[in-house]
């Protein structure tokens, strides 16, 4: 099957320059990352393809070949002798990519600085920090109004106490791997490319562990179980993120600690529906209030309720506002508003004596009693008179 253009794969045209290339490869390689879609094998396909794709064009020689000669500038025994079977594809996820430091860039955007780096072309490889960790707490709406505490018990990649995270056995040190001399990656000139691989040596950590720690095996880290209180702050919307710095797993080789992300999920409320700060409330109104004007109780947050002013004549649609009667503002000493719609509530069940008072009533109006009904008579009429 014949491979997609690789502009096209990156969604530009083909007068891309570098910056809006670099800009496209870095939102579609976050959408299509393992990580983010873990199992999805589409998804693993298209950042192999879109990664392939930005490694060619991102240099200005493999770019000319390509616009040149297409993928066929690439293949075995191709034109302009750029042939030599890369694996993988040019820069491939099977041959390694030789833009690592961009995907790095992704990393550290994407997920806090959980993918690593290294120190710069040809220098030693930098420790990796431990990867973030995610969990969820639920809470009501009125635990949202308050603000409240909750525990979590997670279990992590906790550096190994006896080697403190060497993998190496106390007293004895980690070696630099001599096939990549520290740098846990090897480059390969083929063509116009050089290609960079993890060091198949020592899988791409840049140490050789000849006496490995009993405790974790060499692998420097051991499970750890934790219990942890987060504060959660009065005001905070669904879906919030609660950031809880070096709570995440250990990094490789004694390197820092992750991060622990702590998502707030907040139940719906029985009768008040939330919009930022605001609340939306849909009341019922007994018909005589409505018709006669009075009072009613709207229930609040905070197990309280306040009193609400219904004009005589009121209808059913009709919205009012109560300041400050809202939720509280995230870290700020302010509160959103109430919105109160009021639908007014047709009786039922009428005894005889009320149905008989009730018609005496009705006998008692006329149209100017009803305004929208003559309106709505009124526009029936004109529109007859068009047609």
């Amino acid at each position: 099957m014949a491979k997609a253009d690789y502009y096209a794969q990156l969604g530009v045209d083909r007068s891309a320059n570098a910056a809006e290339l670099k800009s496209a490869y870095r939102k579609l390689a976050k959408k299509y990352h393992p990580d983010v879609n873990p199992g999805n094998a589409e998804a693993e396909q298209k950042f192999k393809d879109v990664s392939e794709a930005y490694d060619i064009l991102k240099d200005d020689q493999s770019r000319a070949a390509y616009d040149q000669f297409g993928h066929a500038a690439f293949e075995q025994g191709g034109p302009g002798g750029m042939g030599g079977g890369m694996g993988g594809g040019p820069g491939g996820m099977g041959g390694g990519f030789s833009g690592f430091g961009d995907i790095g860039d992704i990393f550290e955007e994407f997920f806090g600085g959980s993918g690593g780096r290294s120190s710069g072309r040809g220098g030693r490889r930098q420790a990796r920090r431990g990867d973030d960790l995610r969990t969820e707490v639920d809470i009501t709406m009125q635990d949202a109004y308050d603000g409240t505490e909750r525990q979590i018990n997670l279990n992590r990649a906790a550096a190994c106490g006896t080697c403190n995270g060497s993998g190496a056995k106390p007293g004895s040190q980690p070696s630099t791997c001599n096939m990549c001399h520290g740098h846990g990656k090897v480059r390969a000139q083929q063509g116009f490319f050089t290609v960079e691989r993890p060091c198949h040596q020592c899988q791409g950590s840049g140490q050789i562990i000849a006496d490995p720690c009993g405790t974790c095996r060499g692998g420097g880290q051991t499970s750890e179980a934790r219990n942890l209180s987060v504060a959660i702050p009065a005001g905070v919307e669904d879906g919030t993120r609660i950031r809880l710095s070096g709570e995440g797993n250990a990094g490789p080789n004694g390197a820092a600690y992750g991060d622990l992300y702590v998502f707030v999920n907040i139940a719906p409320h029985a009768i008040l529906r939330r919009e930022g700060a605001d609340l939306m409330c849909a009341m019922p109104v007994p018909f005589d209030i409505a018709v006669r004007g009075g009072a009613v109780n709207v229930p609040l947050m905070a197990r309280k309720s306040v009193k609400l002013t219904i004009p005589a004549g009121a209808r059913s649609g009709q919205q009012f506002r109560l300041r400050g009667k809202g939720m509280p503002v995230l870290r700020a000493r302010a509160y959103g508003d109430l919105y109160v719609q009021i639908e007014v509530e047709t009786p039922t069940g009428l005894t005889r004596e009320q149905k008989k008072r009730f018609e005496a009533f009705a006998e008692s109006l006329d149209e100017s009693n009803y305004p929208d009904m003559a309106e709505f008579i009124d526009r029936a009429k004109k529109a007859d008179a068009k047609r």
